[in-house]
């Protein structure tokens, strides 16, 4: 029988990537994916590497801005060892203030500010009259990325279970022993839950995951942006194959991962607001994902009380820029060793009560 030192449960890019990091290390590791590896809430993302401080929980800026800082070595060697391109870009995003501020809601100031006229930058934006900030943030092809990382894991020697669910995580006199799947056991002395939204719902322990539904639209046709553009209202996401990601919605819908036609037309009629010429677009493809959602909208990042078992999930709508910090983090608490990032904000016990 194999054996294995680590499970990893869930097979989408942060379990992966995990999985990677603990391989880097010698470590051999068993991925159990309830579906196939990476086609839920990774395959789904926009792919924003959005490591703004007006958007991100002030908690979770310094995880995020390591994280963006990683992004370019980890897509090197992502694409190194997978062989395929992530279409990573860094031109950089507009971000739209408002069109409702007023006194009694008043905005900073716009800084950072822009390197040019809104007109110069993004030509294909309407006539807005709106302040707007300029971020040097990338984007990234979520599923390109996951296809790469799941490529690279497999080059690695990453064991993977698919089309299996987790159904329990076993312990032995308060230590992991592995976890029961619906048709067999596997044995490790160390388990990771990275099961994305259904990360909640694995007994022995309960945890206040729940799946935050969000759809998306992507479109194709012109124009082509340059520039990531976020609004409160719709955010656009260019790809360089020609296809503009508009999403996204945030629901509470349970696991319903079905998309509704006006909300969908909804989107694209907020797009066609800042960018009229989409108008013309044709819509190529509408879908919705799970975001792990948690009630303060933070990470659970640490070790488990039981000895052995860890949680890396609950990433909610950083999951994608979060991969490489939280793989790094993660491989370094599980073998022994101090995180080079403070985790304690993300701990489970913040919870317990």
């Amino acid at each position: 029988m194999k054996a294995w030192d680590v499970i990893v449960i869930g097979g989408g890019v942060i379990g992966l990537t995990l999985s990677i990091a603990l391989r880097k290390r010698g470590i051999k590791v068993l991925v159990v994916e309830r579906g196939e590896p990476a086609r839920e809430a990774s395959y789904a993302a926009a792919g924003m590497l959005a490591d703004c401080p007006l958007e991100i929980p002030g908690p979770l800026q310094a995880l995020a801005t390591a994280s963006a800082r990683m992004y370019p070595e980890f897509v090197h060697e992502i694409q190194d060892e997978s062989g395929m391109n992530v279409d990573l870009r860094d031109h950089g995003t507009l971000l739209l203030d408002p069109v409702d501020a007023s006194p009694s809601r008043p905005l900073p100031p716009p800084e950072p500010p822009l390197p040019a006229p809104l007109a110069e930058l993004e030509p294909a934006l309407g006539n807005l009259n709106r302040p707007a900030r300029f971020f040097a943030e990338r984007s990234v092809d979520p599923r390109a990325l996951s296809a790469a990382v799941l490529r690279a894991a497999k080059h690695r020697e990453v064991d993977i279970s698919s089309g299996t669910s987790v159904q329990h995580v076993l312990t032995e006199n308060g230590r992991v022993s592995g976890v029961q799947a619906e048709k067999t056991t596997y044995h490790a002395p160390v388990v990771v839950n990275c099961a994305g939204a259904w990360a909640g719902n694995l007994p022995p322990v309960e945890l206040p995951i729940r799946p935050v539904k969000g759809q998306m639209v992507a479109l194709v046709g012109p124009p082509i942006l340059r520039h990531v553009i976020r609004s409160p209202e719709v955010y656009l996401v260019p790809r360089s194959d020609g296809r503009t990601l508009v999403g996204s919605t945030l629901e509470e819908a349970g696991y319903d991962k079905r998309t509704d036609a006006d909300t969908i037309r909804r989107l694209h009629q907020a797009a066609v607001q800042l960018v009229p010429s989409l108008q013309q677009a044709r819509v190529l493809e509408a879908w919705a994902g799970l975001r792990p959602g948690t009630p303060d909208d933070l990470p659970i990042l640490g070790k488990m009380e039981a000895a052995g078992y860890y949680i890396a999930a609950g990433h909610f709508r950083d999951g994608i820029l979060l991969a490489p910090v939280t793989a790094h983090n993660m491989a370094q608490i599980i073998a022994g060793e101090k995180p080079d990032c403070d985790l304690s904000a993300f701990a489970a016990e913040r919870f317990r009560h």
